[in-house]
């Protein structure tokens, strides 16, 4: 068998060499980022620095980055009812989610269940701006959650038209941006995003590290995590130094975006080589505007658990889409809001690819769909035999 690829970027990304030298650097350093002694400010200097880094990824300033343990406490930290605006409490009363979001978003955070809407979608996966405009009209001072990309079809959100219309009536907008930074353009100002939730395992730094953005006169006013004064008194306790590090040093390489063009090429080379195969197979989101580096794609009578371990075991490491699910293989709610049946839905194969991703890595994921395509073949037609 020929070495492994890996097409699982999605779920989480390779740590990056920079990031990887960042994060030994500070282990070596003793001191707690809190103290006043030379040592706690030379471990603040590096809390500090990877803050600016977070913050030129999204084009914010540095005083307007938190740091979190990663993107679903940065969501929970975000969805709170208790919102300031240019220092003065402005309480939000209801909370508009689309229904393809993460399920650290759709739980709601720390809105009450009954004070939570889902906002449907389009068959292409894309936020229907109508039903928004209508449903957040019946809020006084709505609060609206809509990812920039989504995690299984790589379907990109027209987030700068849904600021405007949020912003119209009086809303604030949180973003999701998790799969976008490194892959396309992800500024919290052109965006018109009030906050914004950032991973750092997702643009190739550790796992453990995540961020929430916010613009200059937005505030949250309740802290998820009480009890001490660290990251400006909305996150309480000892900073993740290392973590953090190797955040701000992946941030900063992601920021180029330099293989986004390179990444949608090997996309696009890919899912002719899958339609070549498999005329009869369906990529989902495929009219809309995606990420340059994920395929969401299924085939009538696939099942997607069967699939995923046929390519693990032909060497190729491919998922069914969110990986939050400790491991399950389950129905997905992204394909169910857009519409898709069940019978389909459930043999969706995400593939999503990253910087190192070869031609030879395309060409094994081919080579490894064929065997999986025969194999399952064969084992119907023994099946249906036997019956």
């Amino acid at each position: 068998m020929s070495e492994r690829a890996y097409f699982d970027w999605n779920a989480t990304a390779p740590l990056r060499q920079e990031a990887r030298a960042a994060m030994v650097t500070t282990l070596g350093l003793t001191g707690n980022a809190s103290s006043v002694h030379a040592e706690g400010r030379a471990v603040r200097r590096l809390v500090e620095a990877a803050r600016e880094q977070v913050a030129g990824l999204v084009g914010a300033e540095a005083k307007n980055v938190t740091f979190t343990s990663g993107a679903t406490e940065a969501n929970m930290l975000a969805l709170t009812p208790a919102i300031e605006i240019g220092g003065r409490k402005s309480l939000r009363d209801r909370l508009f989610i689309s229904a393809i979001e993460h399920p650290s978003v759709r739980s709601g955070g720390r809105f009450p269940a009954d004070a939570v809407e889902e906002l449907p979608v389009t068959g292409a996966g894309v936020v229907d701006l109508h039903a928004l405009r209508s449903a957040i009209a019946r809020a006084e001072r709505p609060f609206v959650s809509v990812m920039l990309a989504n995690n299984e079809t790589g379907v990109i959100q027209p987030i700068a038209d849904i600021a405007a219309i949020v912003h119209a009536a009086n809303g604030v907008l949180h973003v999701d941006a998790v799969q976008g930074p490194g892959r396309i353009a992800c500024r919290i100002g052109e965006l018109g995003a009030d906050l914004m939730s950032l991973s750092a395992h997702k643009l190739g730094g550790p796992q453990g590290a995540g961020a929430l953005v916010s613009r200059g006169d937005i505030h949250i006013g309740e802290p998820l995590i009480k009890g001490g004064g660290q990251e400006r008194g909305l996150r309480a306790g000892t900073e993740n130094v290392a973590a953090i590090a190797g955040f701000g040093a992946a941030a900063a390489v992601a920021a180029n975006q330099a293989d986004a063009a390179r990444m949608a090429d090997s996309r696009d080379r890919l899912e002719a080589g899958i339609k070549a195969i498999l005329p009869e197979a369906l990529i989902f989101g495929q009219s809309a505007p995606r990420l340059p580096n994920t395929t969401l794609f299924a085939v009538p009578g696939m099942k997607a658990e069967t699939a995923i371990i046929s390519f693990d075991l032909n060497g190729i490491a491919v998922s069914s889409g969110s990986a939050c699910s400790s491991g399950k293989v389950q129905a997905s709610h992204v394909l169910a809001a857009m519409g898709v049946e069940p019978s389909l839905a459930q043999g969706a194969v995400r593939v999503s690819l990253g910087w190192s991703t070869s031609e030879s890595d395309i060409e094994n994921l081919l080579d490894a769909l064929t065997k999986v395509v025969s194999s399952l073949r064969k084992r119907h037609m023994n099946a249906g035999l036997a019956a």
